[in-house]
């Protein structure tokens, strides 16, 4: 049986540009990015997973699978919200399937702070601590 979920969606200027969140049990909460994450969608991605965190979740999933483009302002931000996580005894994992955006990744040196999974239930299911 599947895991009953809620889907919360933020538009932004650009029509191809958004956020969908999904409501998971207690404690576990995936978001959806799709275009470009940029300096004009990271504050918005900053405020939602904060407020995540400030509801107790303890695994936060991003799924970046339908992302063409991310700066260095929403990597700042993935990478505040992980050390956030952190603190709090919480989790960070990343769904990074392509592999032109896990260059991004492997080039800054996050691969080696951030969970990247290939999959949803990859970053879902496993249990490793961030590191």
């Amino acid at each position: 049986m599947s895991e009953p979920s809620i889907r919360v969606q933020t538009p932004f200027p650009s029509t191809e540009t958004r956020i969908e969140e999904e409501l998971h049990p207690p404690g576990r909460e995936l978001f959806a990015a799709f275009g470009e994450l940029d300096l004009h969608v990271a504050p918005e991605l900053q405020e939602r997973i904060g407020a995540t965190i400030e509801r107790g979740a303890q695994l936060v999933v991003v799924d970046l699978s339908g992302v063409t483009f991310i700066d260095s302002m929403a990597l700042g931000v993935l990478l505040g919200a992980a050390n956030r996580l952190r603190r709090h005894g919480g989790n960070l994992r990343l769904v990074v399937p392509s592999p032109q955006l896990r260059r991004v990744f492997e080039i800054a040196q996050l691969d080696r702070v951030f969970s990247l999974n290939r999959t949803r239930e990859q970053a879902l299911a496993t249990r490793e601590p961030l590191r």
